[in-house]
């Protein structure tokens, strides 16, 4: 079977999220016997189902593809973005890719509470694994570094953490090591200017993924503070690495860590943050708490969990009527 795996428009080039899913998804699927390209648009050629990430960026993709084959089975998977921008600035748009959807991927389990329940009956979930690299252990940093692995835009919140270090006690040893790409020189120059203001923050710009790794290995803890997410990979990637996550309360991270995880915090409360902050550097039993927890998400982030959770969303789709 050849499968069209469809990404937004330049996701290729600029890398990012929905690149990465894009490859990996590709992987697990060829090892299950189907044949994969992965294209950021479709121009008639020939296919046997396609898979498109994103409802509103590919919609071009997702309307030619049920033109050309009206009958052909049609998998989108939703994004963040999809689901907590577009489906509101765009619904139009964005509506009508889900409509054309045999199935929708969903990336966490609260998807089908955040959209349209005439759609919820077609959410699949796949949550997305991650390996951790098998080199040898990094040794902690001196510190108590938090790292936090997102690009500078404004769903990532990105200098939450930093704005909630700056009050920490003079004698905390916490640190925030941010590894994001800015995508606009306006976001360089605030981190920039975040660095030469605030000791306890580093800009570390666009990270390679063994060098993410690597930074994952050294910190004590990672920190997420989107606005909105729809299920981010560095999540599954902490769960795998061990670290304990301080997240913001919002349904993409929710639907990954569970509704009874600890270290939640209201979205963009800087003070909630640095309050945890400090506990999880001073409290043990708090830190190995969260560690546990996320270590038990673990086992769900696998990659053989990510293939099954694919080929039943295929499978769905290939099922009559």
């Amino acid at each position: 079977m050849l499968i069209r795996l469809i990404t937004p428009p330049g996701t290729q080039q600029i890398g990012g999220g929905n690149h990465a899913t894009a490859e990996r998804w590709a992987e697990l699927l060829r090892s299950l016997g189907y044949e994969i390209v992965i294209a950021d648009r479709y121009g008639d050629e020939a296919a046997d189902l396609m898979i498109a990430l994103h409802a509103w960026k590919s919609a071009e993709a997702i309307q030619r593809y049920r033109m050309r084959h009206p009958k052909a089975p049609l998998i989108v998977a939703l994004t963040g973005t999809d689901i907590y921008r577009y489906q509101h600035s765009d619904p139009e748009v964005t509506n009508h890719s889900m409509q054309l959807a045999d199935v929708l991927i969903g990336l966490h389990e609260r998807v089908t509470g955040d959209i349209d329940p005439a759609f919820s009956g077609k959410v699949e979930v796949v949550l997305q694994s991650a390996v951790a690299p098998g080199h040898a252990e990094t040794s902690k940093s001196d510190g108590f570094e938090i790292c936090q692995i997102a690009h500078l835009r404004e769903e990532k919140d990105p200098f939450r953490a930093p704005l909630a270090a700056r009050g920490l006690p003079e004698a905390s040893r916490v640190r925030i090591a941010h590894a994001g790409k800015a995508y606009f020189d306006d976001w360089a120059r605030r981190a920039k200017e975040e660095e030469t203001q605030n000791p306890r923050y580093s800009w570390l710009g666009n990270l390679e993924r063994e060098d993410i790794w690597a930074l994952m290995a050294r910190s004590s803890a990672l920190v997420i503070s989107s606005v909105s997410e729809g299920g981010a990979n560095v999540v599954s990637e902490a769960c795998v690495a061990g670290l304990p996550i301080l997240a913001s309360r919002i349904p993409g991270n929710i639907g990954l860590l569970g509704e009874d995880y600890a270290g939640y915090f209201p979205v963009g409360d800087s003070v909630a943050l640095q309050v945890l902050m400090q506990r999880l550097e001073d409290d043990a039993n708090f830190w190995n708490q969260l560690r546990g927890h996320c270590r038990t998400r673990a086992a769900l982030l696998t990659p053989a969990a990510e293939r099954a959770s694919l080929q039943r969303a295929i499978e769905r789709c290939l099922k009559p009527g």
